[in-house]
């Protein structure tokens, strides 16, 4: 990816330009308060101030020349269900709009958006994950069924190889790697032991992991 028009400067909106910014991604900012785009200036290669429910203006940003259109409105739904739908209009390649409930995630994707974020759904997600089990360290879901588990090992499992737990067979679950001392280590084989400082990072179905971890 190297070009976004990201439409609405918000908090999640300044925290996603940022993000882009340490990632040398160029990030076009469009927001119709003149003061968000004055303090997101140093972190953005251009930004227009605009409203992003008007077809005229929208028009003269190019939105088919960018890889990604992403819009964060919250405060103003319907603001952006037009701005997403007339992205898509105009010829947007890909369109990732903002929800804030089931409702809202549904119109979206019925009007222009190709992806929907939800974040407050992300994050109660995660942490009901997380913080249901002590093994569960983090996750990072990759679809409905999968997600990539940071686990802590069981004591038993102190000592033995990969190849000796042989969890592939017994629960579906790849171990992708091993982190230890925040240092993260990939390249593994079945004759790589694991220590009591040892969590990993396993790709599987939560289902798959409860029964593994006992969680």
């Amino acid at each position: 990816m190297s070009s976004v028009l990201l439409v609405g400067l918000n908090h999640l909106g300044s925290m996603i330009a940022i993000q882009f910014q340490k990632l040398g991604v160029e990030v076009m900012a469009v927001d119709k308060d003149e003061e968000r785009i004055n303090s997101i200036l140093p972190y953005v290669t251009d930004a227009q101030i605009g409203d992003s429910t008007n077809e005229a203006f929208l028009r003269t940003l190019g939105v088919n020349n960018f890889d990604v259109c992403i819009v964060t409105i919250g405060e103003d739904f319907q603001s952006s269900l037009e701005t997403t739908s007339l992205l898509k209009e105009l010829g947007a390649r890909f369109v990732v709009s903002r929800a804030e409930s089931f409702v809202q995630e549904k119109f979206l994707l019925r009007n222009g958006a190709d992806e929907v974020i939800y974040p407050e759904k992300q994050i109660a997600e995660w942490a009901a994950i997380t913080y249901s089990s002590e093994r569960i360290l983090d996750y990072i879901k990759l679809d409905d069924d999968h997600a990539i588990f940071e686990v802590s090992i069981p004591k038993s499992w102190s000592g033995k190889t990969i190849g000796q737990l042989d969890i592939r067979k017994q629960f579906g679950i790849n171990i992708v790697a091993i982190k230890k001392n925040g240092r993260m280590r990939t390249n593994i084989d079945p004759d790589t032991e694991i220590d009591p400082e040892t969590t990993l990072l396993v790709l599987g179905d939560y289902k798959d992991i409860q029964r593994c971890f006992h969680v």
